[in-house]
């Protein structure tokens, strides 16, 4: 059973810092790509980044250089830092595992299998 636990979210100004994290259980993020991704409201799903299995990361535009991505093998854990809030970041963050081990990082939903719950993420202005 492949189990994705997100922590870290909540309210912070415009410029803050905040970083989220994802805990694995049943899926190792030795062999697996891990992404995160958002959703605002009255707005589709979209892609923030992800880590590879080799530890490769690739952002999206929109935060390229504020939202650092790492893991911690030892803990199965993967982190989003992140840096320099905007407004239009608020959004519902997820974190998901990709369907096959030794994958390439994908922005498409369908090579996800398993997503966590969801943590808020609101900054004000």
């Amino acid at each position: 059973q492949v189990q994705l636990v997100e922590s870290g979210g909540g309210l912070v100004q415009d410029g803050g810092s905040l970083r989220l994290s994802c805990a694995a259980s049943g899926r190792p993020f030795r062999t697996y790509g891990m992404g995160w991704f958002r959703q605002a409201p009255g707005k589709e799903r979209e892609f923030v980044g992800g880590i590879g299995w080799s530890g490769g990361i690739t952002y999206a535009d929109s935060v390229k250089g504020r939202f650092p991505i790492s893991k911690d093998g030892a803990k199965n854990t993967v982190y989003l830092q992140m840096n320099s809030l905007k407004p239009e970041d608020t959004a519902v963050y997820y974190c998901a595992v990709q369907h096959y081990a030794y994958g390439i990082i994908s922005a498409s939903e369908s090579e996800y299998a398993y997503w966590g719950q969801g943590t808020q993420v609101s900054v004000s202005s």
